[in-house]
């Protein structure tokens, strides 16, 4: 009965297959893995938005949407409707072909990127055994979208803030792809189905998760830094900061186009959260042994709603970096760690020899000794850097 249950879609999808003929399987395979991305997470986008208009009303003592339906939950269907009826502004001198076209060059690939995750067992629409560069190759796509938004639009504010945009992804990018590169070392394999596989194991009652290391702790912190700048979320919400530039490289989208990015930059975020998933927290596994009965798609889903509150809790928190410390932050600080844990993790894999009594403290205590020497050192390096003398106002009276 666990099994039905957890396999249920899988199930289902077969029996479907079944009323098709055997010519058209494949192609209707390909739909009924499509589809479910296509409706689900945009469903969750609706629903993380009033979460998350919620969650910082009462962050910051103050009512969220509360008029439109019960507790106002209706609130994404009026803010869709809206956006759907609102009108298309172009600017007369745009490249309207580009201009067109850059929505849909963001919201593409974070769908492709969707179908190489394993939203539960046996629930990935496509097992590649390199499907973790695939993520990483069609994420990159997401530079090109920004550019051209910004260069499209004619609007000196509009390219300067997509250079800014394009400067912070690729900064974070590299160390984003370096923290994965341990838990490719340890499983050996790009494999994003191996990686989980890897992690299912139990000892002592406690899961195997690469978190539950000293490299995998590094590399997942890191990684969620990368991630938060990745996906343009606080306290690296610089390119669409209304203190900073307008709104960035968006100044001149309105409608439904604008919409668009909205939704793009929140797949973004679902994308690599359930990306840090798979790398770090087991995937679908459950953390405990005894609570396997529970569906693996649950489990999946459970973490990655986890994980988005974690980041509506950062915004309500934490101020807006300049564009300066973001910057030295990643370059300084997040790049040497990530580069720094690479060696850690292979320290860990071959101290798995070690016989003698303590060795697993021993193991510990020699991976933490080394990224806290690295963490107090980069972090007073981050403290001494470029000093801004006082303020001189030559041409004032």
């Amino acid at each position: 009965m666990g099994d039905a249950v957890d396999q249920v879609f899988v199930l289902l999808k077969h029996w479907l297959l079944g009323f098709c003929p055997g010519s058209l399987q494949p192609l209707a395979s390909i739909l009924l893995s499509i589809i479910p991305i296509l409706l689900t997470f945009p469903l969750l986008f609706a629903v993380t938005t009033i979460l998350e208009r919620k969650g910082l009303g009462r962050i910051q003592n103050r009512y969220g949407p509360n008029r439109v339906g019960p507790c106002g939950l209706f609130q994404p269907v009026a803010d869709g409707l809206k956006m759907i009826i609102k009108e298309d502004i172009v600017p007369r001198a745009a490249d309207k072909v580009v201009h067109f076209l850059a929505p849909l060059a963001l919201i593409g690939p974070v769908f492709l990127a969707f179908s190489v995750l394993p939203f539960g067992r046996n629930m990935a629409a496509i097992d590649l055994d390199a499907g973790l560069l695939f993520f990483f190759a069609v994420g990159a796509g997401s530079e090109l979208a920004v550019f051209m938004a910004g260069w499209s639009s004619r609007n000196k504010y509009s390219l300067l803030g997509a250079m800014r945009a394009i400067a912070q992804m690729v900064s974070y990018e590299v160390p984003l792809i370096l923290s994965s590169v341990t838990v490719v070392m340890l499983v050996g394999s790009l494999s994003p189905i191996k990686i989980v596989e890897a992690q299912s194991g139990y000892i002592a009652g406690l899961p195997q998760w690469h978190i539950f290391s000293p490299w995998g702790l590094a590399g997942f912190i890191l990684f969620m830094i990368a991630a938060a700048a990745e996906a343009n979320r606080t306290p690296f919400d610089i390119p669409e900061g209304e203190s900073e530039i307008i709104a960035g490289y968006l100044v001149e989208y309105s409608g439904f186009k604008f919409a668009l990015f909205f939704l793009g930059e929140y797949l973004g975020l679902f994308a690599i959260c359930g990306l840090g998933i798979t790398l770090f927290l087991g995937g679908w596994n459950a953390p405990f042994a005894f609570l396997q009965w529970i569906p693996s798609y649950a489990w999946f889903f459970a973490k990655l709603l986890a994980l988005i509150f974690l980041f509506i809790w950062m915004r309500g928190t934490l101020p807006r970096l300049r564009m300066d410390q973001l910057m030295g932050f990643a370059w300084r600080f997040v790049l040497p760690m990530t580069l720094l844990n690479i060696p850690v993790a292979a320290a860990w894999h071959y101290s798995r020899a070690w016989e003698f009594p303590a060795a697993d403290a021993c193991r510990w205590a020699m991976c933490l000794a080394i990224l806290a020497f690295a963490y107090v050192r980069l972090g007073r390096g981050l403290k001494q850097g470029r000093k801004y003398g006082k303020r001189i106002y030559r041409f004032a009276d």
